[in-house]
């Protein structure tokens, strides 16, 4: 078996089943075949010193590897799969910093969503809020706006709507940290290192630090306290009793 190093590019991946699908070019003749993509292949790479660093594969990649019998020997796979380049990744996030706008479709593998730029067809993860409402599935595989976030890690870039939508409960508490407003929260668990409250209903939850020069006495589970909103993010939220 010939185990001479070949370059190629990846055309096509299945999120689901973990695999790419490599075309290349041998003897003067295009050609494909498949590679396993997988973490647990990565990391085994990586153990190996094949590799330096785990890699999430995009569509466009640039990859070396060599062909080798699949475990069940009944076909030839991509083996020893490394990245090197994809302009078409690097061109997005380049234009991300001009204008961080672009269309793609959304897609689903398993519970977890991602977005296929139209141009390119590079799936990126798409991050989504504990409070934003998840997509309906007549949205899927329709178009979207969405902007490139983590870009400082170009293979780890991730997606997030350009405009989403997000559950009442976080309306009303943007409301709240807007206006300044004394909000009664319930506690819900009590830690050597904080108060943990449901700040609206149980859909909104935050954690007060316990602070040992604080004047208020520590509250138990079941209590009724007063806090305000200091910062609410699309992820994060921080409050202060009062």
């Amino acid at each position: 078996m010939d185990t001479k190093t070949i370059m190629g590019k990846i055309t096509f991946i299945n999120h689901d089943k973990e695999y790419a699908t490599i075309e290349y070019e041998l003897n003067g003749k295009k050609k494909s075949i498949s590679g396993n993509i997988s973490e647990k292949e990565q990391l085994k790479l990586k153990k190996e010193k094949i590799i330096k660093k785990i890699h999430q594969f995009h569509v466009g990649d640039e990859v070396s590897f060599v062909i080798a019998l699949s475990a069940r020997g009944d076909k030839m796979i991509a083996d020893c799969l490394q990245f090197h380049f994809n302009n078409a990744l690097d061109n997005l996030i380049n234009k991300s910093y001009v204008e961080n706008r672009f269309v793609g479709y959304l897609k689903k593998v398993d519970d977890d969503y991602f977005v296929k730029e139209t141009g390119s067809y590079i799936f990126f993860p798409l991050i989504l809020s504990s409070w934003e409402k998840r997509p309906k599935e007549d949205n899927l595989n329709e178009p979207v706006f969405f902007k490139l976030e983590n870009t400082d890690k170009p293979d780890k870039a991730t997606a997030a709507l350009f405009k989403s939508e997000y559950i009442p409960e976080y309306m009303y508490a943007m409301q709240c940290f807007k206006n300044k407003t004394v909000i009664d929260a319930t506690v819900f668990k009590v830690t050597p290192h904080g108060v943990f409250v449901n700040v609206v209903d149980k859909k909104i939850q935050a954690k007060i630090a316990v602070n040992k020069s604080d004047q208020l006495p520590v509250a138990q589970i079941g209590d009724v306290v007063q806090v305000r909103i200091t910062y609410l993010g699309t992820s994060k939220i921080i409050v202060e009793r009062v």
